[in-house]
C-alpha cells in the first residue's frame, strides 16, 4: 500500500445505514477515529432521518435521499466549525441514523387493577391489556432527551417508560369515558384512539408520537362476572318464583344423574315412589277367595280447594340505560332508601301501556312519602 492510499484510507467516502434488525431506533454510524471527507456521500434510505452531532451540540438533520456532503448543505456545522471560506478539508463529526417507521410489535398491560366508579356496580376493579404502535417525530429531541449518546438505541430501552406513561393515563381515560362497564367492549376502540392522541401529545417533547393504539381485552374481577353471570340467569327465569322451582329441577335432576353414594339413592328413591303411585292409581283391589267383592264405596265429596293467593306485583326500573328487576314492593321501598329508584327513574309493570316516571305511578309515588325531600341551600 502506497502513502497515498494510507492517507485515503483515513476518510470515510460514504456515509450510509442498512437496517438488519427490526427493534433499533437509533443508530451511531462508526466513525471512530476516522474523517468525513468533504464531498463524500450521504444515503439516508426511506424511514430513516440523519444527524450530525458536533461536539455534543446537533447540527444539521438530512431527511431521505442521497447528498453531496459539502459546506452548501451543512450550514450549521460549516458555522459551528468556523469554514467562513467554503474550505473542503475533512472533518469530524458524529451521525447518528433515526428510524422514523412504525414501530408495531409494542405490548403493554396493567400489572395492578385500576379502580373506576360505576353508575350500576360501584367500585370495580378492572385489568386491560393491548398493543400500540410508536414513531418517531423529531428525531433532534428524541436525541436529546431519549437516546443521548447512545451508539445503538432500541426499542427495549423506552418501551417500559411508554407502558408506566399508558397505564397512568388509563385509569382517567376509562373513568372520564362515561361509558357503563357493561358497555366497554363496545366502545374500546373509541377509547384506545382518545388515548393514543393523549399519549402523542405528552410525548411530543421527547419527539415520540402514538399513532396507533389499541385495547385488546378489558377484564373483570370474578366475584364481579359471577354477578353479572347471576343477573342473566335470572333475567332468563324472568319470575323469581318460577326461577327457584327451576333450580330446584336442575338440583334434582343432578343427584339423578350422580352415580354411586346420595346421588343415585335419591334417583331410586324418586323412581320407586313414582312407579308405586302410578300402579296403585292403575290397579284395582282384587277381593279375597270366597267373599263376594266389596260395593264401591260412594265417592266422597270433593274437598273445596281454594284459589291461588295472589301474586304481588312485580315491578321492573330502568336506571342507566339498563332494565333492573323484577322487584316486589319491599325490594322497591329498599331502592328509594337507597337513592337507587328516585321519583324520576322509569317503572314499568305487567298491565302498564309503557315505561313512566315513578313520581307518575301512584303504587310507587306513595313510597317516596317518609323520604325527606334535599335540604334548601344554606345561606
Amino acid at each position: 500500500m502506497g502513502l497515498f492510499d494510507a492517507i485515503r484510507g483515513e476518510f470515510i467516502d460514504i456515509v450510509e445505514w442498512t437496517d438488519d434488525s427490526r427493534d433499533t431506533i437509533v443508530w451511531r454510524f462508526p466513525r471512530h477515529d476516522n474523517e468525513i471527507k468533504m464531498g463524500a456521500k450521504l444515503v439516508v434510505r426511506e424511514s430513516q432521518t440523519a444527524v450530525f452531532v458536533n461536539e455534543g451540540q446537533i447540527a444539521d438533520v438530512f431527511t431521505p435521499g442521497t447528498y453531496t456532503l459539502q459546506t452548501q448543505n451543512m450550514p450549521i456545522l460549516s458555522t459551528l466549525k468556523g469554514w467562513k471560506y467554503g474550505f473542503d478539508s475533512p472533518f469530524k463529526a458524529e451521525v447518528y441514523f433515526v428510524t422514523t417507521r412504525q414501530f408495531t410489535d409494542m405490548k403493554w398491560g396493567t400489572a395492578n387493577p385500576v379502580i373506576v366508579r360505576d353508575a350500576e356496580f360501584g367500585m370495580v376493579r378492572l385489568r386491560a391489556f393491548g398493543s400500540f404502535a410508536a414513531k418517531v417525530v423529531d428525531p433532534a429531541a428524541l436525541l436529546r432527551e431519549l437516546a443521548g449518546t447512545d451508539p445503538q438505541f432500541r426499542t427495549e430501552e423506552v418501551q417500559e417508560y411508554l407502558r408506566q406513561l399508558i397505564v397512568g393515563r388509563l385509569s382517567n381515560a376509562l373513568a372520564t369515558s362515561g361509558v357503563p362497564m357493561l358497555d366497554l367492549a363496545t366502545q374500546q376502540d373509541a377509547i384506545g384512539a382518545r388515548l393514543g392522541v393523549v399519549l402523542s401529545q405528552e410525548l411530543a417533547p421527547v419527539g415520540i408520537s402514538v399513532p396507533k393504539f389499541v385495547i385488546e381485552n378489558i377484564s373483570l374481577p370474578p366475584e364481579v362476572e359471577e354477578a353479572i353471570d347471576t343477573r342473566s340467569r335470572m333475567g332468563i327465569a324472568g319470575n323469581l318464583d318460577q326461577f327457584t322451582q327451576f333450580q330446584a329441577a336442575n338440583a334434582i335432576g343432578e343427584a339423578a344423574r350422580n352415580q354411586g353414594g346420595a346421588g343415585e339413592g335419591v334417583g331410586l328413591g324418586i323412581g320407586m315412589a313414582m312407579g308405586q303411585r302410578i300402579a296403585a292409581g292403575l290397579t284395582p283391589q282384587a277381593p279375597a277367595p270366597g267373599q263376594a267383592p266389596a260395593p264401591a264405596a260412594p265417592a266422597a265429596p270433593a274437598a273445596a280447594t281454594p284459589p291461588p293467593l295472589p301474586q304481588p306485583a312485580q315491578w321492573f326500573i330502568g336506571v342507566g340505560g339498563a332494565q333492573q328487576g323484577p322487584y316486589d314492593a319491599a325490594a322497591l321501598s329498599g331502592l328509594v332508601g337507597a337513592g337507587t329508584l328516585t321519583r324520576e327513574t322509569l317503572v314499568w309493570k305487567d298491565g302498564m301501556a309503557g315505561w313512566l316516571p315513578a313520581a307518575q305511578v301512584p303504587e310507587v309515588g306513595g313510597l317516596f312519602g317518609a323520604v325527606p325531600p334535599p335540604l334548601p341551600p344554606q345561606a
